[in-house]
């Protein structure tokens, strides 16, 4: 098995470049000039990540294929799902808002999802995903543009607006987006890219051609 070898880490907050040290597991390293926190060594990060990931993805599924909310007014009732709103804003000559609500809301956290699972469900079976530094910088690129909770913000609001007037039914996709919310923000804080890529030299990841 290949040894980490010793490594120079800069500080996110101040730059300045500091040799990484051995921690105790729980354990952070903090910036020696600003105090900003450098890196944790969470060793369950993968499998908590993992798992959350795989949980996300489940959710994102079911938000994405079940009405987020219907309408009933004088007897009818009608249900809309999250692509059916975005093809209705199309339609409506709102493409702009359309093609950021879908690629904020459906694009970017499936991509990340999908990316994170390829990358973390083989390292957990001890194998090294082929292509892994592609995944990684997809992860990067992508991260800041899941914005999942401005969407369910947004559809919060207009169910408020909407009750004034008609009689509204959450559907079961709303309440998978409200779980969705919550997972996809454990996911991003427990996953560590420094543990991955840990994982993926001790595993002989240098070998391995991306």
């Amino acid at each position: 098995m290949a040894e980490l070898p010793e490594k120079l880490i800069a500080c996110h907050d101040c730059d300045l470049l500091q040799r990484e040290v051995p921690l105790g597991k729980g354990c952070m390293a903090r910036c020696s000039r600003c105090g900003a926190v450098l890196y944790r060594n969470a060793t369950d990060s993968i499998d908590r990540t993992l798992a959350f990931a795989l949980a996300a993805a489940v959710l994102f599924v079911v938000a994405n294929n079940f009405p987020i909310f219907s309408i009933e007014t004088q007897g009818d009732q009608s249900a809309i799902n999250l692509y059916g709103a975005v093809l209705s804003m199309w339609d409506q000559d709102m493409k702009p808002i359309s093609v950021v609500v879908f690629l904020t809301a459906i694009v970017a956290p499936s991509v990340e999802l999908i990316s994170m699972i390829y990358l973390l469900l083989p390292l957990k079976l001890g194998r090294i995903p082929a292509g892994y530094t592609l995944f990684m910088r997809t992860l990067q690129y992508v991260e800041p543009w899941g914005m999942v909770e401005v969407f369910m913000l947004g559809i919060l609001v207009s169910l408020v607006k909407l009750t004034n007037n008609f009689k509204v039914i959450p559907g079961i996709a709303l309440w998978s987006f409200g779980a969705l919310t919550l997972l996809l923000a454990a996911t991003a804080a427990s996953f560590s890219a420094r543990d991955v890529w840990a994982r993926l030299w001790k595993g002989g990841a240098r070998e391995v051609q991306p």
